[in-house]
């Protein structure tokens, strides 16, 4: 057999495997993977520089299905090459408890670098990882010792490009100059609802162009020299990433569903396969045949891998030995392993400089951490000095200083975010990011993203309420918090005073298991004088006791987060003057709390007794703690307005005086 005709017989065996495996499911998304199989061949078996038998090799290629419902191409190639992935797995594709599941995720599957699905993600996730390399290479390499020196490839589609972020994510990587940066625009004329002209026109060739892009053609992707050649001249030009628009067409083969919207979101139908694969000359009728040939040609990927890991091992190993304090501190990064003794460069504060707003004091730690803490590399969507994020020690990252580690994402929060998760997936560099908090909505989709992937990133938020002022409703946030905390796996925590943000940075630098959101004030709060009881250290278990009754047994527990703990604790000694004992609980992240024991969450919050929650905003993530004892919420369920912000908080009845009088109603006195 000719190696053309080979050539053939492993692209058809993915084309093959795509469609029965969605039409054993009887969902799914054929089409695509039968148009790409012939760039998901060459990429795998020739191109990307990987190790099936070590997903996680630092130095191998990325590679990201930025158009994930095209899942069937990634497992397809994956069961190929050799990862841990069998054929059985592709068989129980979208079912219960399965490696492959519907869209590509992070974790879940050996060799899915990133969570796909929502269009434009993985170009954002992609660009991400091109920079989290630049910036190590910068810092790592030396002369003659490239350690760090790897592509990012990802594959889109028209879907991905007109999503918003995609412009966001593109003109932010031309601008930087990724030039490992590789992109496949899958080029196929077709939409769910029909042909792309409905609603699709874009010169997207000059788009790429105009953000400073390399912009290459392959005519057919059936040619494969044409692939050679656009791959080969992509990699010459160190100095732009590179998009190569990819004519296809959708259901290659089927011959009644080809170059129809048909064949993009469901299953061809049995008769229809039968048709593509004498269409095709396969061999077999039979499902999920594989042709020993195309196994054995696909899986010299596993040597070439291993050779090529071997070959990186001896390498680092002469890099460790000619910079041996570099090559430590690349493998602690890699490892995800903070510094030694990091935490004891975080400041305590104190009444003489602790009555701050809660983004300065952040800022204040932040460039505490940073010199310590190299890894920490981030930066603002434009609001450097408002957000507080700037590194006051370090240059600024762009295309001629890649080793810079202050981030300028420009007024692109939604790709910002996404750049992030890209980063942290990468490894070796712990991303952060700052917005005002109701620019959270922007990039919520990355957000939830960042959670399902259990992602290690900073999200910094600031101008977290009423409390901003005279911006007015666009900019103060109501829904906003309650929207964060209903995310799973998202770790929200809204410190009350500058100790407490202090415990807050402690706490995103550790929790490596998930992405953490800092909420942060726009206006100064005092300092807080706690009792011996009552340490700052309380944050770690996202609630605890501020400020326990005096004269008795609580008859009522204030508890609040952020800058209305001042209100809570305004409160408490004014009912205690009435007589009525009332407890402060600051409960900054109330998903810490929950992850407490029950003992522990009933000693901070008794049962049974009378319960005051106060936010200047949206209560409904309050009402969980409100539940099993009498209880009331004060907070907002209405835009804000315009004024300085005193004047809102008492025209909103977000007040000392509003705590007492819920409270007092609660306790019947």
């Amino acid at each position: 057999m000719s190696t053309p005709d080979l050539d053939l017989l492993c692209i058809n065996t993915i084309r093959t495997l795509s469609m029965d495996a969605v039409q054993a499911a009887n969902s799914g998304h054929p089409g695509t993977p039968m148009a790409l199989a012939p760039l998901g061949y060459k990429l795998f078996t020739e191109y990307l520089n990987h190790d099936p038998a070590d997903p996680a090799w630092p130095n191998r290629d990325r590679f990201v299905l930025s158009c994930g419902h095209a899942s069937m191409l990634l497992y397809s190639c994956l069961y190929l090459t050799g990862y841990d992935l069998s054929l059985d797995d592709l068989k129980n594709f979208r079912q219960w408890g399965s490696k492959t599941p519907g869209h590509p995720e992070h974790g879940h599957t050996p060799g899915v670098e990133t969570t796909t699905g929502p269009l434009g993600q993985g170009i954002a996730n992609a660009v991400g990882m091109a920079l989290a390399e630049s910036h190590l290479a910068a810092r790592f390499n030396k002369p003659g010792h490239d350690i760090v020196d790897h592509c990012t490839y990802f594959i889109c589609s028209d879907g991905d490009l007109m999503e918003g972020i995609s412009h966001e994510a593109a003109s932010f990587a031309g601008h930087f100059k990724l030039g490992k940066l590789i992109g496949f625009y899958d080029d196929n004329h077709i939409t769910i609802d029909g042909a792309t002209e409905l609603t699709f026109t874009d010169d997207t060739a000059r788009r790429f162009e105009a953000y400073g892009w390399q912009v290459l053609r392959i005519g057919d992707v059936n040619h494969l020299s044409q692939i050679d050649a656009a791959i080969d001249q992509a990699k010459a030009d160190a100095t732009r990433p590179t998009l190569i628009v990819t004519r296809t067409h959708i259901g290659f083969g089927s011959p009644n569903k080809q170059d129809t919207s048909a064949a993009h979101g469901e299953a061809l139908g049995a008769d229809e396969i039968k048709l593509t694969k004498k269409n095709l000359g396969w061999l077999s009728q039979e499902p999920f045949f594989v042709p020993q040939p195309a196994l054995e040609r696909c899986r010299q990927a596993r040597p070439r891998g291993a050779a090529a890991h071997a070959e990186w091992n001896t390498r680092f190993e002469a890099y460790a030995n000619a910079f041996p304090d570099d090559a430590k501190e690349l493998q602690r990064r890699l490892d995800g392993r903070l510094p030694d003794g990091w935490e004891k460069s975080v400041p305590a504060f104190t009444r003489d400089n602790g009555s701050v707003a809660t983004r300065a004091a952040s800022q204040t730690v932040l460039n505490a951490l940073a010199p310590v803490v190299p890894e920490l590399l981030g930066g603002s969507a434009d609001l450097t000095p408002s957000n507080g994020t700037k590194i006051k020690s370090e240059h600024n990252y762009n295309g001629e200083n890649p080793a810079g580690r202050y981030i300028h994402s420009g007024i692109r929060e939604h790709a910002m975010a996404s750049i992030m998760n890209g980063m942290a997936l990468h490894r070796g560099v712990v991303p952060f990011g700052g917005t005002f908090l109701i620019f959270s909505d922007y990039m919520r989709p990355a957000v939830r993203l960042a959670a399902l992937m259990k992602a290690h990133v900073i999200f910094i938020y600031t101008h977290d309420s009423i409390g901003l002022g005279e911006d007015g409703p666009t900019h103060q946030p109501i829904e906003q918090l309650s929207s964060l905390r209903a995310i799973p796996g998202l770790t929200v925590i809204r410190p009350a005073d500058a100790n407490e943000v202090a415990e807050a940075w402690k706490i995103a630098l550790a929790h490596q298991h998930g992405p953490v959101a800092l909420v942060f004030t726009r206006q100064k709060l005092p300092f807080i004088d706690r009792p011996p009881y009552a340490g700052a250290e309380g944050v770690q278990r996202g609630g605890y006791m501020l400020a326990d009754a005096e004269g008795g047994k609580a008859k009522v527990v204030l508890m609040s987060a952020g800058s209305e703990v001042q209100l809570a604790l305004a409160a408490r000694g004014a009912l205690q003057a009435q007589g009525i004992p009332a407890r402060v609980v600051s409960m900054p992240s109330h998903e810490l709390f929950a992850q407490q024991d029950a003992a522990y969450r009933d000693q901070v919050l008794p049962a049974g007794v009378p319960r005051v929650a106060i936010e200047a905003a949206q209560p409904m993530s309050w009402y969980k703690w409100l539940a099993g004892a009498p209880g009331a919420a004060i907070g907002i369920e209405h835009f804000g307005a315009s004024a300085p912000y005193e004047r809102i908080y008492k025209e909103f009845g977000i007040t000392a005086d509003a705590v007492v009088e819920a409270a007092v109603k609660l306790v019947g006195k």
